[in-house]
């Protein structure tokens, strides 16, 4: 398969620009393998896919206030950026934009949405790979605590332009994000509410949670037609003791294991290919999926509608089949579900 094969054309005012009111309100696109059927069904009937003994498998990543604004101190003009991680000396990497170019030395002062809150940050080196700096930031504190009192929250630009509303504080967050670290939301877990999964628990499934800090490497695109030759960007993950049990345990049980996100599915299925087995681990994933890749941990996947020649459609694909999935994107478009981040859910059985 090339790139092009991943290509298709949608109207741009499917794409999504607001949350629903009530998460479990989104449509759900259910694709069935097995008989090719395509159901038209809500979030709030996903109840009726799942059974005692499964496993259900979510990422508990929480973004970070991550896009910054501020001012470059030698010339006056305006720097808007992204801040992508931070190392253990204290060392930030962030990618930007202003006019002019950023010089090494140079100092930026950022500040929050009423200027009241000011950190400068220091650019010490440029990778030449992606167009990132390392800047260090003069300024006593960790590093989430700065960003929550400086940042807003990285609304991607395909809604709004990027510009973030107040609600999107919550409603970009998963129910149960917990780990801080991702500078984009697993948006597939945007569709659960606290009532969904206390009834899931209920019915006997077990909730295995995993975490991907989705990077800036999601929204990359992929420049190559040959597939294997694009090299696939890098993510921090975790799997843990608790949460490899749960899968290996549904396993032996006959339950199947349902991920939720494709950044669920790069975790187990990245455990599995480095060490033969699912077993706890951490570290960065850089597992690219696509044909004719065989799944080795997932039964069932929820997951969004994703971009044309995008590799999380590519994924998808992989998983669902390539002229179902197409299939079903038809079907998508010509019903008018919506799109992307803030869109509509698909459940591949």
């Amino acid at each position: 398969m090339m790139l092009s094969d991943y290509d298709y054309s949608f109207p741009i005012n499917l794409a999504a620009q607001q949350p629903l009111l009530n998460r479990c309100d989104s449509r759900m696109m259910v694709v069935n393998r097995e008989s090719g059927l395509i159901e038209d069904r809500r979030i709030s009937d996903f109840l009726l896919y799942v059974e005692s003994g499964d496993c259900l498998v979510i990422n508990n990543t929480k973004v970070a206030a991550a896009r910054l604004f501020g001012v470059r101190l030698n010339t006056g003009g305006k720097w808007e950026g992204l801040f992508i991680n931070a190392d253990s000396d204290g060392f930030w990497r962030v990618i930007g934009k202003t006019r002019g170019k950023i010089k090494s030395g140079e100092l930026v002062e950022l500040y929050d949405s009423e200027k009241k809150f000011r950190v400068r940050i220091k650019f010490i080196d440029k990778c030449e790979d992606d167009g990132s700096w390392l800047v260090v930031p003069e300024y006593n504190g960790r590093v989430f605590d700065i960003l929550d009192s400086i940042g807003h929250v990285p609304i991607p630009p395909y809604i709004r332009g990027g510009k973030m509303n107040i609600e999107d504080k919550e409603r970009y967050q998963t129910v149960y994000a917990s780990e801080l670290g991702a500078v984009a939301a697993p948006t597939a877990g945007l569709h659960f509410d606290s009532r969904i999964l206390d009834e899931l628990r209920a019915r006997g499934v077990e909730i295995a949670e995993v975490t991907l800090h989705v990077g800036l490497g999601t929204f990359k695109s992929v420049e190559v037609d040959n597939l294997d030759e694009h090299k696939m960007h890098s993510e921090w993950c975790r799997l843990t003791e608790s949460a490899a049990m749960k899968i290996n345990g549904c396993r032996k049980v006959g339950g199947r294991i349902i991920a939720v996100g494709t950044t669920s599915v790069r975790v187990i299925e990245s455990a599995r290919e480095v060490f033969g087995e699912l077993v706890p681990f951490e570290g960065e994933t850089s597992l690219f999926i696509k044909p004719p890749y065989r799944f080795k941990n997932v039964d069932m996947l929820l997951t969004n509608f994703h971009f044309p020649r995008s590799t999380l459609l590519i994924l998808v694909c992989t998983f669902g089949g390539y002229d179902l999935i197409r299939e079903a994107y038809r079907e998508a478009i010509s019903n008018k579900y919506r799109f992307f981040s803030y869109g509509d859910a698909m459940l591949i059985m």
